[in-house]
């Protein structure tokens, strides 16, 4: 892969990991600074739900953080966009849909197949 698709990807990365890590620490801000006092018990319910919610989302995110490192070291070791199963080039088109992935799209395929084969 070229320099200047690298680059592309590797800002692109970046950007996205900056923003994750802005709306993490607006979390954690919102969570720390909230006394909010409910004495009907269906808002305190209402308003756990509401946190759980974003709590998952952000565990998510926390997951794509990992992801995106570890993409962004595959960029710097010089791994970026091959297969980690079979080893052949990853599309274009794939990693800009996703940059994250670590498969080609035949390979995931098979991965895909292999846990609804397993019901998963």
């Amino acid at each position: 892969m070229d320099k200047e698709t690298l680059d592309y990807f590797k800002d692109l990365l970046q950007k996205k990991l900056d923003e994750l890590y802005s709306d993490a620490g607006r979390t954690v801000a919102d969570l720390t600074d909230s006394e909010d006092n409910f004495p009907d018990p269906t808002d305190r319910a209402s308003f756990e739900s509401d946190r759980n919610f974003l709590l998952s989302i952000r565990e998510r995110e926390r997951k794509l953080i990992l992801k995106i490192r570890e993409t962004l070291q595959k960029i710097e070791d010089g791994e970026f966009g091959e297969c980690e199963e079979c080893g052949d080039e990853i599309g274009i088109e794939r990693l800009k849909a996703r940059p994250v992935t670590s498969l080609c799209i035949a390979c995931k395929r098979k991965q895909e197949a292999a846990e609804r084969a397993k019901g998963l």
